[in-house]
């Protein structure tokens, strides 16, 4: 907290508490094995846990205790009011040090599950090793000293005298108070958020993407859709998918990866579309981008991919880990993205039709390869293009369904 309260002070940001208690080894409380947050967010290094002896009824018995230590705490620094509402938000998640990092993984866990649009844990020191784990939790870490060889965190600080409940009260009171009192301007994730649906050009060097963006006014991610061949943007397949994102609270991007002489020559020699390199490259600019503008710099993003564009969307996130949090890909060759399946952090959604033999098998290889969460789902009686009655309509809204998981979209309702 007294590190939090400074970060939070020096940004003119909102503090709150995440409440975690580290569940310490029994005969060394010091000694993490685990940690529980307030919204129920549990993890167990059962490495450890073993290592010390710790039974699952002695687990048990820790679990419980912490919790119950947890909800006093909550009641303590709250004293009954809710917690911030960080939907959509990025929320810097700050520690004094992170060793094992069971703590901190705890509460970005939390924090996730609350809805949170992107998260960063920032911590002054830290141990490497712990730290390269976090980062599968984590969007972004903020570390100026990582350690490899790391002992304690409070061998880094002239004072490490314990910080008491009444310390954390009084500093979430000041920074309150402070907030108030200077009239803190409204951060730019509290802003109200206006539609847009316009076409948009993408510098390309001499050249430029064409695409389309789209975002309702309450949409908290950006689904950005990738396509081997053919206009994606005007594509009725694509368009009739971007429809149902949309309703479930998803802006959509439908792009071209080609620009315009490249889709002549590709129409008469048909290599480009499997040019997998290139139109990764031409994803990973598009994001970028996005990235870069005032309208879309905050949101979460997701690629959706179809045919060859969905070995591009794997290709690309793999590329951009953190930045990308979900992939679908209908009917797609995740196949040719065969050197990037086991790189990929987003969570990945496969969906494939039961008629298209031989693009199933390939993709249940590739899906085989993925390290992420995943998932392979088969549209019954559906063939590659999608064209019978309802497929398409299921495709739809499976991807809904799984962006909007994985993604923090703010109208979970719509999407069932």
């Amino acid at each position: 907290m007294p590190v939090a309260y400074e970060i939070a002070r020096a940004l003119e940001a909102p503090l709150d508490v995440c409440v975690v208690r580290k569940i310490g080894a029994p005969i060394q409380p010091e000694l993490g094995i685990g940690a529980v947050s307030e919204e129920g967010a549990l993890h167990v290094d059962r490495g450890t846990m073993r290592q010390v002896g710790v039974s699952e009824e002695e687990l048990a018995d820790l679990i419980a205790e912490k919790r119950a230590e947890v909800d006093e705490r909550v009641q303590t620094f709250r004293r009954g009011a809710p917690p911030l509402d960080v939907t959509g938000r990025t929320v810097i998640v700050v520690d004094d040090g992170v060793a094992t990092g069971g703590t901190a993984r705890a509460a970005l866990q939390a924090l996730r599950a609350r809805g949170a649009g992107r998260v960063v844990l920032a911590v002054p020191v830290g141990a490497s090793d712990s730290l390269d784990e976090l980062a599968s939790v984590a969007d972004e870490i903020v570390c100026p000293h990582p350690e490899a060889f790391f002992m304690a965190v409070g061998l880094w600080y002239e004072d490490f005298t314990t910080t008491t409940d009444d310390d954390v009260v009084e500093l979430l009171d000041h920074a309150r108070a402070e907030r108030e009192r200077t009239g803190a301007p409204r951060m730019k994730s509290e802003r109200v958020r206006v539609p847009v649906d316009r076409d948009v050009r993408i510098p390309l060097g001499k050249e430029v993407l064409e695409g389309r963006l789209t975002i309702p006014g309450d949409a908290r991610g950006l689904v950005l859709f990738a396509h081997g061949s053919g206009s994606s943007r005007h594509s009725p397949r694509n368009q009739r998918v971007a429809a149902e994102l949309r309703r479930s609270g998803l802006g959509t991007l439908l792009l071209d990866l080609l620009t315009l002489e490249e889709e002549r020559i590709d129409a008469e020699t048909m290599h480009l579309r499997f040019d997998i390199g290139l139109l990764a490259a031409r994803l990973v600019v598009a994001t970028d981008w996005v990235r870069e503008q005032s309208e879309t710099e905050e949101r979460r993003l997701g690629y959706f991919g179809a045919s060859t564009g969905a070995a591009a969307a794997l290709v690309a996130a793999a590329e951009r880990p953190g930045i990308v949090h979900a992939v679908v890909s209908r009917g797609g060759r995740p196949d040719l993205a065969e050197a990037s399946l086991a790189s990929v952090r987003a969570p990945t959604l496969l969906l494939v039709g039961g008629f298209d033999v031989q693009v199933l098998q390939l993709n249940r290889e590739a899906f085989e390869q993925l390290a992420c969460v995943k998932e392979l789902e088969i549209v019954p009686g559906a063939t590659h293009l999608f064209e019978e009655p309802g497929a398409l309509e299921h495709v739809a809204q499976s991807a809904a369904r799984w962006f909007v998981r994985h993604m923090g979209a703010s109208a979970l309702e719509a999407a069932g």
